[in-house]
């Protein structure tokens, strides 16, 4: 009896992952976007990349008309395009889960020098449900209060995590960099846990030691560089009601978080999010200024 027990129940595991991978899609996109005078090169690969993934998912799912974001047709003497870049992801019906292959970018210089940038992406998406939990993430810069939320820093700068929940749950989180090197960020260098717990309706300000977390460990502090005039990063947050697995990331030198390829840290996402579909992610893009 107890045999037959776990074998049926192994067998309805087996069945609700085949289902849950199922809603896992591979979608492809394209889009070209032509830049202002006040852009430059970065700023248009980024505007690019999420207009072609934007357009992968919207040809893929579909889209939802709101008030706050719209569509609209650019035509001039520079080319014509659907400019998706303006839906965010209330109005897209699918979401991006990760790179199947890196972006592809061409370059093209129009007659008055401006950029034109075409984007082609592969990845693997999903169509949104109501499953993931919502949770509030935002980036901090040189403050531990909410009115301190930023996305632009300077060299110097310290930037801080605030996270809350609604639910009980775990939640990790991974800055890439203009060379898509991935860094693990939390959990914090000294926790092999590979995910931090959290507790619903309690506010989280991570990477700043007096709003540290005993059983969190050791907090590592964060101060934001560049070599470059400006740097653009993005910074993931995963979090779950339920744990998940750890990333298979490496020692990359003293003071530094560990880190792990682009590819790999796709591969790794694109794996819990098939098999956790209350698995949420926010992804914030941050600039970094001499």
């Amino acid at each position: 009896m107890t045999v037959k027990r776990v074998l049926t129940s192994l067998a309805a595991l087996a069945a609700m992952l085949y289902v849950s991978a199922g809603d896992i899609e591979t979608v492809s996109g394209e889009f070209t976007y032509y830049g202002g005078k006040t852009e430059s090169r970065a700023d248009c690969e980024r505007a690019a990349l999420n207009g072609a993934r934007a357009k992968a998912l919207a040809e893929k799912f579909g889209t939802v008309v709101t008030q706050d974001t719209y569509q609209h047709d650019v035509v001039s003497d520079r080319g014509e395009s659907t400019y998706f870049s303006m839906l965010n992801e209330s109005a897209l019906k699918g979401e991006w889960i990760g790179d199947v292959k890196e972006p592809v970018y061409s370059y093209e210089l129009d007659s008055d020098g401006l950029y034109i940038v075409t984007c082609k992406v592969n990845g693997k998406a999903k169509e949104i449900s109501n499953d993931a939990v919502d949770f509030a993430a935002s980036v901090l810069r040189n403050g531990t209060r909410t009115v301190h939320a930023d996305t632009r820093f300077r060299s110097g700068d310290d930037m801080y995590l605030y996270l809350k929940s609604p639910v009980d749950g775990y939640v990790a989180a991974f800055l890439v960099d203009d060379n898509n090197n991935v860094y693990s960020l939390l959990p914090y260098t000294n926790n092999v846990s590979g995910q931090v717990k959290v507790k619903h309706d309690k506010e989280y300000v991570f990477f700043h030691s007096a709003s540290g977390e005993p059983e969190h460990g050791e907090v590592d502090e964060l101060v934001m560089t560049a070599e470059e005039d400006v740097e653009h990063n993005r910074l993931y947050v995963v979090f779950s009601p339920q744990p998940f697995s750890k990333v298979v990331d490496n020692y990359a030198g003293d003071n530094l978080p560990r880190m792990l390829t682009y590819d790999a840290f796709n591969k790794w996402l694109v794996k819990c999010r098939k098999y956790d579909s209350k698995m949420g992610v926010k992804i914030m893009n941050l600039e970094i200024t001499k």
